[in-house]
């Protein structure tokens, strides 16, 4: 096999794992990858508004309005309008969210965290160094894209409506 195409059987392992975990995250709590990491910034900076929540996870404001409007909708968070100045909107979890949070697993990147961790400071580089090429040479380097391993659903289903 040329060494192209071994790197994008690997490039195909990454997603097919991802992919694989995705969908398990999903079966077992309910949630999607961003769903869960925006919960888990509403659970550890009370009151904190979309904004500030869309700058901490790198994801668009509205990426994460969107994804706010489900997890609202769903009853898992609440918005509530400052009373000291009503354009800021304050989110909290519910008392369902907060379950929903203790109850979900840790999100793939969390075991990739640890093991990244292990590793010594120039590997760390080098994979780094390694994955931006990959993205610059997939025309990927300015996608908007959280720290979370996950397959968008959303992404998905709106490709299959658009295939069917």
């Amino acid at each position: 096999m040329e060494k192209y195409e071994e790197l994008l059987v690997s490039i195909r392992k990454v997603i097919r794992a991802i992919d694989l975990h995705s969908k398990q995250l999903n079966k077992s709590s309910g949630l999607t990858g961003p769903q869960l990491l925006i919960m888990q910034e509403i659970a550890r900076v009370k009151g904190v508004t979309a904004s500030q929540v869309a700058k901490q996870i790198n994801l668009s404001a509205a990426t994460v309005t969107n994804i706010l409007d489900r997890l609202e909708n769903r009853g898992l968070i609440q918005r509530v309008r400052s009373s000291e100045d009503k354009r800021r909107v304050g989110l909290f979890l519910s008392e369902d969210g907060k379950t929903a949070l203790i109850d979900a697993p840790q999100p793939l990147q969390e075991h990739f965290i640890q093991k990244f961790c292990q590793l010594e400071e120039w590997e760390q580089s080098l994979l780094l160094s390694s994955m931006q090429r990959i993205a610059s040479m997939m025309d990927a380097s300015e996608i908007d894209a959280a720290p979370v391993l996950e397959i968008d659903p959303m992404h998905l289903s709106s490709q299959k409506q658009e295939a069917e």
